[in-house]
């Protein structure tokens, strides 16, 4: 595959690119800071950002499972799983690796689309795996919303004494 071999010599401008079609999703004053600051303490969304679209890079470079795939993009989701973002916007930038490859890869005919292809596959399954991430961790966010508002509720009662906790019954009125 020698699609690979391109993406390893022009992957320094391939990452570059990617991180800032990422990171232009957030709002314009978020993206200016995580594009800006280069200390990883001051930025840790940024830092982690860019650290696991590196690693999705070699993974893709070196033809990698899919459980690499995913190790690289569980903290980019859990970041945008508590964004206000929809699952389409938060998953778009691995689409949007397609396109910045084709800019930084040259296409030589009907040989390389080929390799294009192979990649696109992989492009596509490491798509899937972002959007199966995004969402158990938008379930887990809401799971947690939900049990601290039923902890919220159940202590008002009891606060007010509409309510005694017994050990053997657990919460009565």
């Amino acid at each position: 595959m020698r699609r690979a071999k391109s993406l390893a010599a022009k992957k320094k401008e391939i990452l570059k690119s990617w991180f800032k079609v990422t990171v232009d999703s957030y709002p314009a004053d978020t993206a200016r800071f995580l594009k800006g600051q280069k200390d990883p303490f001051a930025n840790p969304v940024g830092d982690t950002t860019y650290r696991s679209l590196g690693a999705l890079l070699d993974a893709l470079e070196n033809g990698s499972a899919p459980e690499v795939m995913a190790k690289a993009l569980d903290p980019i989701l859990r970041i945008r799983a508590v964004q206000p973002m929809s699952p389409s916007q938060a998953t778009r930038f691995v689409f949007s690796l397609k396109q910045i490859i084709r800019q930084h890869l040259p296409d030589n005919g009907r040989a390389g689309a080929g390799d294009f292809r192979d990649m696109d596959v992989k492009i596509d399954e490491m798509a899937l795996a972002a959007f199966d991430i995004y969402v158990a961790c938008r379930e887990k966010v809401f799971e947690l919303k939900a049990t601290e508002s039923r902890k919220q509720f159940f202590g008002s009662l009891k606060r007010a004494g509409l309510m005694v906790e017994t050990e053997a019954d657990g919460p009565g009125f």
